[in-house]
């Protein structure tokens, strides 16, 4: 239907914290940007005035509504989408995400998002969509993709896979478990034959950006300030030698200063952390060696027995009531560390799998991409499995490849001669409507 070198097929992988976008065939994708946009309230008013929040004040702005009608005035968004959008400070700028946990709650943000992917790419009406979706998506999430894309963006065919399935594919393998570490929360789910056994997939609140969070309370309890780079310019004084000069700007939203602060906490966490060989211990390690770093306004920062302790939280969650200010995270509802999802996983499916499934676990997502991760799974499931069980973690060598294990799968499968008839075209979603898509793709 769509075979022929001509026309590939756009791959996309809307994740909790970045979105993937390039063309099937390719070995990464072209478009990765975060999965957050900024957003500025707009008043804006129907017979051509237009007021705008940042510009005037309140007081101003109601005076210049009264007399109009209260329908004519109505509350306008303006989105900001992309790393150089979303860089740039602007006054009243908040940043939100459309996933709440982990499901799209705000079907306009995504919507943005994949108008600037597919600016950034192609003419969406030109080429087949094959979206990537998270594990345990609704029926609802999917139709309502469909609809937005053939209705919007009038795309030819779309097709819908499950993130984990993708990552099989990605590492050629039909049946798996796959890990996948990601911003907002870590998934554990069984593959058979290329479908997901929902009865054994498990989910932890803890991603990514719950590990950047504890990196920042712990970092701050010992007195660093993080200075979003916005907030300051450096000026030489003499050759080589700089100086701080703090800029003030008093319309910052507190979230936007938020998020400039957990990316200078996200990069040091992915420069120094790694995984402990063995479960950690705050006696053993007390004397570390401590690793310098240096922070964007030039001070540098000694971290020491945080680059073990920030990512045994993924082994053993009950550190994070150790770091100042995350105490009462748990309380709520008790996590299971990695090896203990990994065990329950596999034990939910069926006796005839589980010794594949141990022998071929697989580690994808940003977080999975964390030195030494893999060899302390493997390590810890040794000690837990049953004795018969061969256990063996497979991660690709390579950290952008387990970053974008998702996509490549969905690069694969889109560019092979066999998955071209298996695409939902626009014709069947005007002939049986956006819940067909349930059949097309299971």
């Amino acid at each position: 239907m769509y075979g022929g070198d001509e026309v590939s097929a756009i791959v996309i992988d809307l994740g909790s914290h970045t979105c993937k976008a390039g063309y099937a065939g390719e070995d990464a994708p072209k478009a990765v940007f975060p999965s957050v946009v900024g957003s500025i309230e707009q008043q804006e008013v129907v017979n051509g005035t237009k007021f705008e929040k940042e510009s005037e004040s309140m007081s101003d702005l109601k005076a210049g509504l009264k007399g109009l009608d209260s329908e004519k005035a109505k509350t306008k968004r303006k989105l900001y989408v992309g790393s150089q959008a979303l860089g740039f400070r602007r006054d009243h700028m908040e940043v939100i995400s459309p996933f709440q946990e982990g499901v799209v709650a705000d079907w306009d943000i995504v919507d943005n998002i994949w108008a600037h992917a597919f600016k950034l790419l192609i003419d969406p009406m030109e080429h087949p969509m094959l979206l990537a979706e998270p594990t345990s998506n609704a029926p609802q999430q999917r139709e309502r993709m469909a609809e937005i894309l053939f209705e919007n963006y009038k795309v030819p065919a779309l097709f819908v896979a499950k993130n984990a399935v993708l990552t099989s594919f990605a590492s050629g393998r039909a049946t798996s478990l796959v890990v996948d570490s990601g911003g907002g929360s870590t998934t554990v789910a069984p593959v058979q034959d290329g479908y997901v056994l929902q009865k054994g997939v498990a989910t932890s609140p803890i991603g990514g950006e719950f590990l950047t969070e504890c990196m920042m309370k712990s970092l701050e309890s010992k007195g660093i300030i993080f200075k979003p780079r916005y907030s300051f310019k450096r000026k030489e004084a003499r050759p080589g030698d700089f100086q701080t000069i703090d800029l003030d700007f008093p319309n910052t939203t507190e979230r936007y200063k938020l998020y400039s602060q957990r990316l200078i906490a996200s990069d040091i966490k992915e420069c120094v952390c790694r995984a402990p060989d063995t479960p950690y211990d705050e006696s053993a390690y007390a004397n570390i060696p401590m690793t310098p770093y240096e922070l964007p306004d030039g001070q540098i920062i000694e971290i020491g027995a945080d680059r073990f302790k920030i990512p045994d939280i993924l082994f053993n969650p009950s550190l994070v009531q150790t770091i100042p200010g995350m105490e009462n995270f748990i309380d709520s509802s008790p996590v299971r560390g990695l090896p203990q999802m990994v065990i329950e996983s596999i034990n939910k499916c069926d006796v005839d799998i589980r010794r594949e499934l141990f022998s071929s676990i697989l580690l994808s997502g940003g977080t999975a991409s964390m030195q030494q991760l893999k060899e302390r799974l493997e390590k810890d499931l040794m000690e837990e499995s049953p004795q018969a069980a061969r256990v063996k973690v497979l991660a690709s060598g390579n950290a952008t490849e387990r970053r974008f294990s998702v996509w490549i799968g969905g690069s694969i499968l889109a560019s092979l001669g066999s998955f071209q008839q298996m695409w939902f075209s626009k014709g069947e979603y005007e002939e049986h409507g956006a819940s067909y898509i349930q059949r097309k793709c299971p």
